[in-house]
């Protein structure tokens, strides 16, 4: 039966044109596709692509920066796409009309952003990329890869020119640390000093503290003082208000005792001068004893006037000592608290009052001894007139002495009369100062209320004081341990300071340097099973596809069920159409193997193994086209479809299979494709054989399962259709 089918395939020349044809639908759906997508990187500097420029530039430091032209004169040079360089109308108009893939516009401020870096708030350099999508997803797709691959070396040369300013700022700044080296060994003397008076402060401020405990007692015992020296003052000033009262009649008394003494200064006069004129008329007296009794009765007369007169003066003399000594005792507290000219000029009047008073009452007993002698004596004379003679030279030595004593009394009362003016100018001074002490006493009242209050005041302002200082000290024993502390920070500063500025004198950056910053890592990529090319990278997924839809094609022309003639059994049956779709199928491997080799240069890591590897996956889809075509007819090669679909989906061809929905991982397990992508990749890239074995066997345990069922369906088939007619035939 099997060179039944051949010869029939040999001598329809549509069933052999459509089986050659066939033959070479792998090459047809998996080569073509690998040769369209072999390596689509390398054309595109033929995709157009727009850019606009609508970069202002920007000024720093004096200098101006264009850093949108340059990107521009960058890819001007570049052989990354066909780029176009138009103006923002052109660009967007030609977009949208499919001319461009896509378009890179350039903002107005993106120099400028690049000049914010050291602002508050630094902007970002923004490059607008515009796709249009709906022109080709994929390359737009493409156009995203390669803008992140523009953009990262535009960031590297904004990163370089940024580079190259902080490191001219750095270079400043280590002449800075210089300055600030010597300006922190300033700071550590003046710290250090300020360490020390702090600690002074704290020791004074703890003595001020122990002091100002002293003071606020002071001050209690002060306010305590100037309530009683306000007593004082007010009992001070009510005694001087009552002595001003005395004073005034003092005062009146002095002047009567002035006007008595000058009338008493008159009669000794008078008396002096009658009794100068009895001593001169003495001859006279002696023969005229007649006139003599009546004169030495007038002379009795006036001595007992005389004598009155000068009891009176004496005993107003002695009142006015005796006064002036009260005054003074009176005036001994009032004295001591006045200012001290005051208290000299009263102590100079009182002196003055108090031996005004004793020189008066001296005279005043002097003139009434005298007096009290010539009445006795001329009282004698005018009792003893018969004995007048003989006491005539008595009388005449009497007269004498009383003559002498006239002069005297005359003297005395003189020193009377001006010591009794000096007690009235005196006592007139006195009063004047006593007023005026008076009145310094009220005003001593008014200051020491004052004075009163202010103490109050100052012992409430030296309680606050005290509890100030005490939180003083404490405050100050904290600007101690501070200033400590300030003082070890300042050294450590300057320290590391100097550190800094020996390690900045090092500085000396060069364009390696800035490219250094600009770009501190690069990436060395090694990596394992290298694939050189797009098309080397999808080759397992279309040989997979195309060997299935190959085999998917032969079920259309060639008949799986029908036999081409009467099979003798089951078993021949299976073999008569297995045969030519195995040769089929084993032909359609070698073909687009050998030409993937040889027309593209596909490169593996064993020709005999991947060839081998192509039969295997060949013959399995062959299997599994047979069973459904064979089983179900044209509801199997829908079902086939299906499965193609599913295996397209989770075969792990293009995306790894844990990118795809979790619902359909499943399959990648119970479906044939995911094994036979994976093997060509083993086979193709990687080398690692055991694993290609490995899915090899998987692939023929789904081959060998296949076919079982196949042979199984054909048996069941023959004894239902044929088993019959074969006995028929053989009788």
């Amino acid at each position: 039966m099997l060179k039944s089918e051949w010869k029939s395939i040999f001598t329809n020349r549509k069933l052999l044109v459509s089986i050659v044809a066939i033959l070479f639908i792998p090459i047809m759906y998996g080569g073509m596709l690998l040769w369209a997508f072999w390596d689509p990187y390398e054309q595109l500097d033929d995709l157009p692509v727009a850019i606009v420029n609508n970069d202002q530039g920007a000024v720093l430091d004096g200098k101006t920066y264009e850093i949108g032209e340059e990107f521009v004169k960058n890819l001007k040079e570049s052989k990354d796409f066909n780029f176009k360089f138009v103006d923002h109308e052109t660009g967007y108009k030609n977009l949208k009309d499919q001319k461009y893939y896509l378009l890179v516009e350039i903002p107005e401020n993106f120099s400028k952003n690049a000049t914010t870096l050291l602002d508050d708030t630094p902007k970002k350099l923004e490059l607008k990329y515009v796709p249009n999508e709906s022109f080709n997803f994929l390359s737009a797709q493409i156009g995203e890869t390669a803008i992140q691959k523009i953009q990262m070396n535009l960031q590297e040369k904004v990163t370089e020119t940024y580079a190259k300013t902080m490191f001219d700022s750095l270079t400043k700044m280590a002449d800075g640390y210089q300055t600030a080296d010597e300006a922190a060994g300033k700071l550590l003397t003046g710290v250090a000093d300020l360490n020390s008076g702090a600690k002074t402060l704290e020791e004074k401020l703890a003595l001020l503290a122990e002091k100002q405990v002293e003071f606020t007692g002071g001050a209690n015992k002060l306010e305590s003082g100037t309530k009683e020296l306000q007593a004082g003052v007010e009992t001070l000033t009510n005694g001087l208000g009552q002595l001003s009262k005395a004073q005034t009649q003092l005062v009146d008394g002095a002047k009567k005792a002035e006007d008595g003494t000058r009338s008493l200064q008159v009669g000794i006069q008078q008396t002096h001068q009658g009794m100068s004129t009895i001593v001169q008329k003495m001859d006279e007296a002696i023969s005229g004893t007649s006139k003599l009794n009546e004169g030495s009765n007038q002379v009795t007369d006036g001595l007992k006037q005389l004598q009155d007169g000068a009891n009176s003066a004496y005993m107003g003399a002695t009142d006015v000592k005796n006064g002036v000594a009260v005054l003074q005792n009176q005036l001994a507290p009032v004295l001591a608290s006045l200012p001290e000219e005051n208290q000299v000029a009263l102590k100079q009047a009182l002196e003055q009052l108090s031996q005004g008073t004793a020189a008066l009452e001296a005279g005043n007993a002097n003139i009434a001894a005298s007096a009290g002698k010539l009445a006795a004596g001329s009282a004698t004379v005018s009792s003893n007139l018969a004995g007048l003679t003989e006491g005539q030279k008595a009388l005449q030595n009497g007269l004498q002495e009383l003559n002498n004593g006239g002069a005297k009394l005359e003297t005395g009362a003189n020193q009377l009369l001006s010591g009794q003016r000096q007690l009235s100018s005196g006592l007139t001074t006195f009063s004047s100062k006593l007023n005026e002490a008076k009145a310094g006493g009220d005003k001593l009242v008014a200051g020491a209320s004052s004075l009163t209050s202010g103490v109050r005041q100052l012992e409430e302002g030296s309680k606050a004081l005290a509890d100030g200082s005490t939180k003083l000290v404490d405050g100050s024993k904290q600007l101690a341990n501070g200033t400590t502390d300030l003082k070890e920070g300042s050294q450590t500063f300057k320290d590391e300071l100097n550190n800094a500025a020996n390690e900045s004198e090092g500085l000396q950056p060069t364009e390696e340097t800035y490219n250094m910053v600009a770009k501190p890592i690069t990436v060395d990529r090694e990596g394992i099973n290298k694939v050189p090319n797009y098309g080397t990278g999808i080759a397992p997924y279309f040989l997979s596809l195309g060997l299935f839809v190959g085999a998917l094609m032969l079920s259309i022309v060639f008949p799986l069920r029908e036999p081409i003639g009467i099979p003798k059994n089951g078993f021949t049956w299976f073999f008569s159409k297995f045969g030519v779709i195995a040769a089929v199928g084993i032909t359609q491997a070698i073909l687009v193997s050998g030409l993937l080799i040889i027309l593209l240069g596909l490169d593996v890591q064993s020709i005999p193994l991947f060839i081998l590897f192509s039969i295997i996956t060949s013959l399995t889809f062959m299997a599994l086209i047979q069973l459904l075509v064979t089983t179900m007819d044209n509801p199997g090669r829908f079902l086939a479809v299906i499965i193609l679909i599913l295996q397209l989906t989770t075969s792990a061809g293009t995306f790894p299979v844990e990118l795809i929905p979790s619902q359909l991982q499943w399959l990648n397990h119970v479906l044939p494709m995911a094994y036979s992508v994976r093997g060509f990749k083993e086979v193709i890239s990687s080398g690692n054989f055991s694993l290609m074995w490995t899915d090899s066997l998987v692939l023929l345990a789904f081959m060998v399962s296949f076919l079982v069922l196949t042979i199984l369906y054909f048996v069941v088939k023959y004894k239902k259709s044929y088993s019959e007619m074969n006995d028929v035939v053989q009788e």
